[in-house]
């Protein structure tokens, strides 16, 4: 069984999401970044860099336990210990481009748009500027991706699994998903899926 350390945010239920997918059993492990306990000695054994997601797989791929940290990270390892949701051939390559889009685009910049919305103790109207138009110029290229595919990679892949946890959260940085029609679309299949209801409410 895998242990999967986690809280409630986008990149955490990026893997809940994944497990479910695949049927991998773990267990959950609350880690209350409000309360800090990122920052726990026994957990910074598991994740040095004091963020969540973690896992640990005592099935690694020599057969000896392993510890995975960064979200993106444990979605390529956990597909490539399952061979699912990473594609092969030419889709490989389309599903980790889109991937790497969500790591080094969607993630940081919603979340900074989130941070200066939401949690800045003073308005700083540049930052906010600054993030929102990013997070629309962002919106803007996932849905002339998502008008002529189904799913960022051509298939359901960990591309989509990484990046519908921060869509998820368009009235955090004020978008309206009407604006951006194939992404609704993308968002309202992915929401549908079982595996996503039930990833999307760990920790419960």
């Amino acid at each position: 069984m895998i242990d999967l350390y986690t809280w409630t945010t986008p990149n955490g239920r990026k893997v809940s999401i994944m497990l479910e997918e695949i049927g991998l059993p773990y267990r959950v492990h609350s880690i209350n970044i409000g309360k800090d306990e990122q920052f726990a000695p026994d957990y910074l054994k598991i994740n040095p860099n004091g963020k969540i997601p973690s896992i640990v797989d005592p099935e690694g791929p020599d057969g000896k336990p392993i510890a995975m940290m960064e979200s993106g990270a444990i979605l390529i390892y956990l597909a490539r210990k399952t061979g699912k949701l990473l594609p092969a051939g030419r889709k490989e390559y389309d599903a980790l481009q889109w991937l790497m889009f969500q790591m080094g685009g969607v993630g940081p910049m919603f979340g900074q748009t989130h941070h200066f919305l939401r949690a800045a103790k003073e308005q700083v109207p540049y930052a906010i500027e600054r993030y929102s138009k990013e997070t629309k110029r962002l919106y803007g290229v996932l849905n002339e991706r998502l008008k002529g595919s189904d799913y960022l990679a051509g298939e359901y892949s960990i591309a989509d699994i990484a990046t519908y946890p921060w869509v998820a959260r368009y009235d955090w940085h004020k978008t309206d998903l009407t604006d951006f029609p194939g992404v609704k679309r993308w968002f309202d299949a992915i929401s549908a899926r079982p595996a996503v209801k039930k990833g999307m409410g760990v920790p419960s």
